[in-house]
């Protein structure tokens, strides 16, 4: 077949890049070489827009095994053991096939985790969704969260944590975002580097459909109004293969017969095995008629593209070949040498006795596209929001506007979906900042949070990057855990958009800023761009999961109030920040202005000040402040409670409105014992620490003196009724 400008175009390259593929195969390729260099520089595999600002992220740190450029990232927790995890997107595939782009999503990001030697132990997701009327949020939500559930479900992993949000920014173009977290011995971890000359490599898995033929290219493109004609690039998943390859794949981890290993994520075949040969600076020889196929007359081209599922190749040790097949012939899967390391350092691809294809590693790899695109600054907004010129509003209706919007309602219509206690090792599910998980049979835990802040990001892309690390830092705090280290899923619009590159390249100088401030790494992640249909990007929405350690679980810790009469505290000074605040957003549609500011200094000694007193179990109950301001916090506090609590009215800051809805950072409401507030204060203020006692808890009234009185009961109703009656 003549390669012609179209046939470029359609695989997802400029001519420019075909011109340097010409170049670097001193030849013209072929069509089946065509689509591999397709699948390795396309944005979701090359990196090629974003890896010049990601290299400036702190990626190390003593909790640190293994930083990104592995299927995942690997954190030290002590005592020999390791906490894997990662966080990526499958935003194209759900938008075009929800149930079944959410539920590869999951399927891949659990490959990521049990590939490295972990057992996974917890799934997350950060899922954004359209306006609530547009006419595809209903179904979408329905099918994203099915598919979640579905295959977790059905994986027997707890999906623990995660979010939910609703902006008509992504009308047209919804993120879904998976997260997994896995445990393994710090001395059997399992990396994709190949190793040694005339070594097997080895199929394993489900067989090799046309399911998923240029899913990852898909994914590196905007949508138009011809999105639906891409359904057959979805994957199509089967939870119960995933457990037998997970289950085979663990059991063969045991001896010492791995040399590497790498999953069939996007781009399937082609990307593994470059991967794992790029990595070892050796070549790779496929015979792809050894390839397992459930489908006839499969060409080089689809077997080499296809990205059906639960599929690994594995790198075996000589001689191991007869044991390995035994284990993977137990759990029912196929097993199958398809090729051999070579010295040549090129992919040789073998078809009917003939070479098919023949193209130097470092083609596809190294010498891979890689643009400093150009960005723009963004224009900072400075709008001061004049109150008085607004329509007065009670404080009551304002909170309750707030409680009962999509993005603040109460959400286990979703998470009654989700089994949270399979493996019996969920401490504490989702509803709190964190979610904690227990180590297997031992008595410390992690803790476990994902954020994103679109709006703050949209605003000032700098200060809402850095705000988004510090509220995920903040979630795991407060539940007692010590923060670790960070995964990123980074979701943006068109990168040849010099505004939207702006973003980026400032929400990456916000994520650096407070991960080398806090030491709170990043050791794995994803970038999605093209995030977008017919020209409309959606905002920034950078997606950061975070993972905490806690040395010696003994209650866990919430935010839910615990005793009657007891003292709460205000940590953290309020300055009454309500430019972009939900205040403004829910009651008035105003969505403008500058992000609160974040204080590094002020967010770590505060941070740091909370755990030192957590560590003495002075805390009964805590929260941070963020998004709804104070009282929604407190409010929240009372709902998944049996006790409210009585608000002295503040004396300092006289706009009660920017006292109870402002969105000022580095703020934690504690509630203590009464007779401990002596001893809280003294080390409060040996820690410079600003603080407030704010009010006492009582039986089921939440109330601000002389301003507001409302039943806990009245305020659960509100809360829950958004999902029900949508």
């Amino acid at each position: 077949m003549k390669i012609t400008a179209q046939i470029v175009e359609k695989h997802g390259l400029k001519l420019e890049e075909y011109e340097n593929i010409k170049k670097l195969l001193e030849r013209e390729p072929n069509f089946l070489e065509l689509g591999i260099f397709s699948a390795m520089w396309n944005e979701h595999c090359s990196y090629k827009s974003s890896r010049v600002h990601l290299k400036k992220l702190p990626t190390k740190g003593k909790q640190v095994i293994q930083g990104p450029g592995e299927n995942a990232g690997v954190i030290d927790i002590g005592d020999n053991d390791a906490i894997i995890f990662k966080i990526e997107s499958h935003n194209h595939p759900s938008y075009i096939e929800p149930y079944q782009g959410a539920a590869t999503g999951v399927g891949g990001i659990l490959r990521d985790v049990f590939t490295m030697g972990a057992r996974p132990i917890a799934l997350l997701n950060s899922i954004h969704f359209g306006a609530p009327e547009h006419p595809k949020t209903k179904s979408l939500l329905n099918g994203v969260v099915s598919g979640i559930g579905g295959y977790g479900n059905c994986i027997g992993i707890p999906t623990v944590a995660g979010e939910t949000k609703f902006n008509d920014t992504y009308n047209e173009n919804i993120l879904v975002n998976a997260m997994a977290v896995g445990h393994a011995k710090k001395d059997k971890i399992f990396y994709s580097k190949a190793k040694g000359l005339n070594k097997s490599v080895v199929y394993v898995g489900s067989k090799t459909g046309r399911d998923g033929i240029h899913g990852a290219s898909m994914a590196s493109a905007e949508f138009d109004e011809n999105s639906e004609e891409k359904k057959p690039t979805v994957q199509v998943g089967d939870p119960f293969t995933e457990k037998l390859l997970m289950e085979a794949c663990l059991e063969l981890m045991k001896d010492n017969s791995i040399i590497s290993i790498q999953d069939m994520g996007a781009a399937g075949l082609t990307s593994s095995s470059v991967e794992m040969a790029s990595k070892g600076a050796l070549g790779i020889e496929l015979d792809l008629d050894k390839v397992p196929c459930r489908e006839e007359n499969m060409t080089p081209y689809e077997i080499m593209l296809s990205e059906s599922q639960e599929r690994m190749l594995i790198i075996l040790e000589d001689g191991k070949e007869k044991n390995a097949k035994k284990i993977f012939d137990k759990w029912d899967l196929d097993f199958v040498v398809i090729g051999k390391t070579t010295n040549t350092n090129k992919l040789t691809l073998k078809f009917n006795n003939r070479i098919e294809g023949e193209i130097p590693i470092d083609a596809l790899a190294s010498n891979a596209p890689l643009y400093n695109r150009k960005w723009v600054k963004k224009k900072i907004q400075k709008t001061r929001i004049d109150l008085k010129k607004l329509k007065k509003i009670k404080i009551e209706d304002a909170l309750i506007k707030i409680l009962s919007s999509p993005n603040h309602s109460n959400k286990s219509w979703i998470t009654n979906q989700y089994d949270q206690n399979v493996m019996c090792d969920t401490v504490q599910k989702s509803g709190s900042d964190a979610s904690i998980i227990r180590i297997h049979n031992k008595d410390k835990a992690i803790a476990v949070s994902v954020d994103s802040s679109a709006n703050y990001c949209k605003a000032y892309p700098l200060v809402g990057g850095k705000q988004i690390v510090c509220e995920n830092w903040r979630n795991l705090i407060t539940v007692g855990a010590k923060p670790l280290a960070i995964t990123n899923c980074l979701n943006f619009g068109n990168p040849e958009n010099k505004e939207i590159m702006g973003e980026f390249a400032e929400c990456l100088e916000g994520i650096k800023e407070a991960c080398e401030f806090l030491n709170y790494p990043v050791v794995s992640g994803n970038v999605s761009f093209y995030n977008g249909t017919n020209k409309k990007n959606i905002y920034p929405t950078p997606v950061i999961g975070g993972v905490g350690l806690i040395k010696k679980l003994s209650k866990p810790l919430n935010h839910n109030f615990k005793k009657n009469n007891s003292t709460v505290i205000l940590i953290g000074k309020t300055f009454g920040h309500l430019e972009q605040s939900c205040f403004l957003k829910e009651n008035y549609s105003i969505n403008e202005g500058m992000p609160p500011e974040v204080n590094l200094l002020n967010e770590k000694n505060n941070g740091e000040t909370l755990l030192k007193l957590i560590d003495k179990k002075l805390i009964l109950s805590s929260h941070d402040v963020s998004n709804g301001g104070l009282i929604t916090a407190l409010s929240e506090m009372s709902i998944g409670s049996e006790y409210g609590i009585k608000i002295f009215k503040p004396k300092k800051l006289t706009n009660l409105y920017e006292y109870f809805f402002g969105e000022d950072q580095a703020r934690y409401i504690v509630e203590i014992e009464t007779n401990n507030l002596g001893k809280i204060e003294k080390i409060l203020k040996e820690n410079n620490t600003y603080y407030e006692n704010i009010g006492l808890t009582q039986k089921e009234f939440f109330e601000i003196e002389k301003e507001l009185k409302i039943s806990t009961n009245d305020l659960f109703k509100i809360n829950n009724e958004w999902y029900k009656n949508y």
